[in-house]
């Protein structure tokens, strides 16, 4: 009786020593796997950690493309910002303004954009796409803006109500000031006049969608070179199926 006992207490001692020994193996196991997958992913955050290595080579090439980037310096300020919101636009990615490592690459591979036309030099304006091409004599676009334009809603200024609508068709720069212009709906910074009251004119704010009363807005820091780069009879070609880039009529005095 006390053999069958002992045997079966050495029975259940080696169960017992089998089971710890199997889940000694098993928590092992799944430690090895979990740091397994700590190091991959540590390696691919570190793949696609953007840091000012990244940003300054995001601003060279958004540099190259022809983008307005501002100082090279690997920050990401708001000309950078600026830059890449306008890439963003017109290769027809999500519009962020944040760099990532899919932007990064998309940057990689991108190529300057074509203007709608060659020949002399000229401003297009883009409004289906929201930016803005300086293009030079060679027919390269040589700077490229986000902008925003008419919105489309009706407004009341000087007891003329009408439509914020951004004209199409090709015009001339008519008339230059410097600096600040207060005008019956707003002040407007180095405005270039190109059909009557609508100009394209630096602003504090440039919003990625159509915002303004008919003019063409574009950011504050591009404004002064911008106007110093496009003199009296500079060509401006605004085009785009966007609804609210229709008829010339009825955006004359529009801000």
């Amino acid at each position: 009786m006390r053999s069958d006992q002992t045997k079966s207490i050495i029975r259940l001692f080696i169960a017992r020593v089998s089971l710890i020994a199997f889940v000694i193996c098993a928590l092992a196991a799944a430690n090895s796997f979990a740091q397994k997958q700590s190091s991959k992913q540590a390696k691919a955050k570190s793949q696609t950690r953007i840091g000012p290595r990244e940003i300054r080579e995001a601003e060279e090439l958004l540099s190259n493309l022809g983008y307005w980037t501002g100082p090279i310096d690997g920050r990401m300020d708001k000309a950078s910002r600026d830059a890449l919101i306008a890439f963003q636009k017109v290769e027809g990615r999500k519009i962020t303004g944040r760099l990532t490592a899919s932007e990064l690459r998309a940057l990689q591979s991108a190529n300057r954009p074509s203007p709608r036309e060659g020949g002399e030099a000229h401003v297009e304006v883009d409004l289906d796409r929201q930016v803005l091409f300086v293009v030079d004599g060679s027919g390269n676009v040589s700077k490229i803006l986000p902008i925003s334009s008419g919105n489309g809603e009706e407004f009341t200024s000087e007891g003329w109500t009408r439509q914020a609508i951004t004209p199409t068709g090709r015009f001339k720069v008519h008339r230059k000031l410097e600096g600040w212009r207060k005008s019956p709906l707003g002040l407007l910074y180095y405005p270039n006049y190109f059909l009557s009251g609508v100009a394209i004119h630096g602003n504090p704010t440039v919003p990625t969608r159509p915002a303004s009363h008919g003019c063409v807005r574009i950011p504050m820091y591009a404004a002064k070179e911008f106007s110093d780069m496009t003199p009296i009879g500079t060509v401006v070609l605004v085009y785009g199926d966007n609804p609210f880039a229709q008829g010339k009529s009825s955006a004359t005095n529009q801000r």
